[in-house]
């Protein structure tokens, strides 16, 4: 049975180590799409937004951008792993940058 949009943005944030962010737009083309918005609406949709760990999805500026548990959760999550944030971003995003390994 074929996997669902969402189902294969969910198991690509699975690839994604705690420390480690990416794009809305890395996550679209590791999927061979530029759907970045339909992306988005799949992290809002998550139905295990902690065991999938949409909160390490970001904008492609750094941003921390939404998450379905509020963006003080998504900081927390993130800061807990690792990554500092100030005034809403990622710092050294270049380094704390995910990169899929395309297929």
């Amino acid at each position: 049975m074929p996997r669902t949009f969402n189902e294969q943005c969910y198991e690509l944030l699975m690839q994604i180590p705690k420390g480690k962010v990416v794009t809305y737009g890395d996550i679209a083309h590791a999927l061979g799409t530029k759907a970045y918005q339909a992306v988005g609406n799949a992290m809002g949709a998550n139905p295990n937004p902690i065991i999938v760990p949409c909160h390490r999805v970001v904008k492609g500026n750094g941003e921390v951008g939404n998450y379905a548990l509020g963006l003080d959760k998504k900081i927390e999550l993130l800061h807990n792993e690792g990554v500092i944030i100030q005034e809403n971003k990622v710092m050294d995003f270049k380094t704390v940058r995910f990169k899929f390994l395309l297929r």
